[in-house]
């Protein structure tokens, strides 16, 4: 499988792209600076140079057209400017989403935040949760094959290699490691196309968690 990851050099990216070698696959990491390129390429994988902020749709269609799948994982954070939040998370994923949709991707998965539903805008992440809402909004009337992943508080603690994934869970704290081990199982999974779900740390083997869900 032949994978690229946008917003590698991120915390979840980083784990995913270590993952996803390990396993076999062909994986090119989009980043923003040759300076993060030594990582990835000491674990086997590819890189390539992206930049959400001033590639445009065509740029970035031809360096993910050689991919069977694409994740999404890149991110102002939360606590950045609105400026940010609408270039990266908002205009970075609809440009991604643009070009995925160009070249023919196979399956396009998107992290997104918790909650991105207009009940959830509200207090200091407003900007970043509209930019996530219409990012998602956007995904789903694309036409792609897709999933979203919604994962809860991210925490860089150990992997607990356990979830609860379901449409909805009460909100919590996950860790990054076990977000990268669900989007694995997703991008193994072709029954998860089409698929939306939030996840926090649970009792459930993330394999198990990601094969049982149904929405």
């Amino acid at each position: 499988m032949n994978i690229f990851v946008i917003g590698a050099n991120g915390q979840i990216g980083r784990h995913l792209v270590k993952d996803l070698v390990e396993q076999g696959n062909e994986v090119t990491a989009g980043i923003r600076k040759n300076s993060q390129a030594a990582f990835f390429e000491e674990l086997g994988a590819k890189t390539a140079p992206l930049d959400l902020e001033y590639d445009d749709i065509d740029d970035i269609s031809e360096k993910i057209k050689d991919a069977d799948k694409v994740v999404f994982t890149a991110g102002s954070g939360g606590h950045t400017g609105a400026d940010q939040t609408i270039i990266i998370d908002l205009d970075g994923a609809v440009k991604s989403i643009e070009a995925s949709k160009k070249v023919g991707t196979k399956h396009f998965i998107l992290v997104s935040s918790f909650d991105t539903r207009r009940s959830a805008f509200e207090g200091d992440l407003k900007p970043y949760t509209i930019a996530k809402h219409y990012a998602d909004l956007h995904l789903r009337n694309s036409g792609i094959p897709y999933t979203i992943v919604h994962p809860g508080g991210l925490t860089n603690d150990e992997g607990l290699g356990k979830v609860e994934l379901a449409e909805e869970v009460e909100p919590g704290k996950v860790t990054r490691k076990d977000v990268a081990s669900v989007l694995v199982e997703v991008l193994n999974n072709d029954k998860k196309i089409g698929q939306e779900f939030q996840v926090v740390s649970g009792d459930v083997d993330i394999k198990e968690a990601v094969d049982q869900f149904n929405n």
